[in-house]
């Protein structure tokens, strides 16, 4: 894809996804953080079918989307998309702040909308903090996306299976956060919603104001030339010879 094209395309994503992070903001605001549409019906249902191996899987995913996991895998991302040593330590460090800054941005929002949990009756793991929008959602969605982008930019390799393992940790941790009760649907979405924004300015800067280090990420790696040991060693055709009768046969003489 060129550049021009995946520029329009992230600042599509970004646009429309902020919109719809901001229209959802204020609907929250406006039922004053009570559940919506859905959210109660998905936290009961929640609420019935919690058999002991389900939570104790749910409680194993949702710690993921927190505290160290996050930022070793972003700094696994940054390694990857680096080549040489210089590039690789950059790349840690740009990733580690593009998932810190996320969360400090999340987090303000979060303390303006000032939406309560669910009852706290309902929660099957420790929680902390408002509701909306959901921090271990944001913080693994951003992270997936991270992920992605250095699986995509350097394993072209069975990469669909990565890019879909890597989506699928990051729904589990948002849908895990719902099925512990510690957060409504709409919070989950919410998260969801901002990732995908950041990610997509993220990428539109990238592609917009840094092309050459977008050049640098997304180009494939090259499989190197034999070298000139390799080359001197390398097995030597053996002559063709003419047919046999071609040899045996004696030149036309001139009438």
């Amino acid at each position: 894809m060129k550049r021009l094209g995946t520029s329009d395309i992230a600042v599509s994503t970004a646009v429309g996804s902020l919109v719809a992070f901001v229209l959802l903001t204020l609907v929250v605001t406006g039922h004053e953080g009570a559940p919506l549409s859905g959210d109660s019906a998905l936290a009961s249902w929640s609420l019935a079918h919690r058999p002991d191996v389900a939570l104790a899987l749910a409680r194993g995913v949702t710690y993921t989307g927190t505290g160290v996991v996050p930022y070793a895998l972003v700094v696994v991302a940054g390694l990857l998309l680096g080549r040489t040593a210089g590039q690789r330590v950059r790349a840690v460090a740009v990733c580690v702040g593009v998932l810190a800054a996320a969360q400090a941005v999340r987090f303000a929002v979060m303390s303006l909308v000032a939406r309560p949990r669910p009852p706290v009756a309902n929660w099957a793991t420790h929680a902390s903090g408002w509701s909306f929008p959901s921090g271990h959602t944001t913080t693994s969605a951003v992270t997936a996306g991270l992920l992605i982008f250095a699986v995509l930019a350097r394993a072209p390799q069975s990469r669909r299976v990565l890019v879909l393992l890597i989506g699928a940790w990051a729904v589990l941790v948002g849908l895990s956060r719902v099925y512990l009760g510690v957060h409504w649907f709409s919070d989950v979405v919410g998260g969801w919603l901002f990732a995908v924004c950041w990610l997509s300015l993220l990428l539109y800067v990238l592609t917009r104001f840094l092309p050459r280090i977008h050049s640098s990420i997304s180009a494939p790696r090259l499989r190197p030339g034999p070298t000139t040991e390799e080359r001197h060693d390398a097995p030597r055709a053996a002559p063709t010879r003419a047919p046999r009768e071609q040899r045996d046969v004696p030149p036309h003489s001139a009438p």
